[in-house]
């Protein structure tokens, strides 16, 4: 479907939707067993995305509710963790997005832990905020200005 957007920027968005979608066709052992457990409301209430686009970069499973970036990294994230403390920065200031990495071991060997602690950072950032506070009436502010 042609867009109505043009130039440089449009051309990099088109580029990186199109790798992402090229990326969720080969999905390493430990994201593919990973998406098998986080797909299809799995951990009720939460939808995953996985190689979702944010920004300029791919996530590689994205919870909208909860905020949360999953990451598994392989043994090529040895040699890239700058870029993958750079992205995970921009991640969390620019999108305030919370950031969390596993191991591909740690998917393989320990998938109930690793499903466990997203849940829990699920619920911890789906919990609702405190009561506001209740709306002035003004008298607090009244005597004080009473008061010499």
């Amino acid at each position: 479907m042609p867009t109505q957007r043009t130039g440089g920027k449009e051309k990099f968005r088109q580029t990186l939707v199109g790798r992402a979608r090229a990326m969720r066709g080969n999905l390493t052992g430990a994201e593919l067993k990973l998406w098998d457990s986080l797909r299809g409301d799995q951990l009720p209430g939460l939808r995953f995305r996985r190689q979702h686009r944010l920004g300029s970069y791919i996530a590689d499973f994205f919870c909208h509710a909860a905020k949360l970036v999953v990451e598994v990294d392989g043994d090529s994230h040895d040699e890239r963790q700058e870029y993958d403390e750079k992205r995970t920065h921009w991640m969390s200031q620019h999108k305030r997005l919370r950031v969390v990495r596993y191991t591909n071991e740690d998917v393989m060997k320990n998938l109930d832990a690793v499903l466990e602690n997203i849940a829990a950072l699920c619920a911890n950032a789906a919990r609702p905020s405190p009561q506001p506070s209740p709306r002035s009436t003004g008298k607090r502010e009244q005597e004080e200005e009473e008061q010499p």
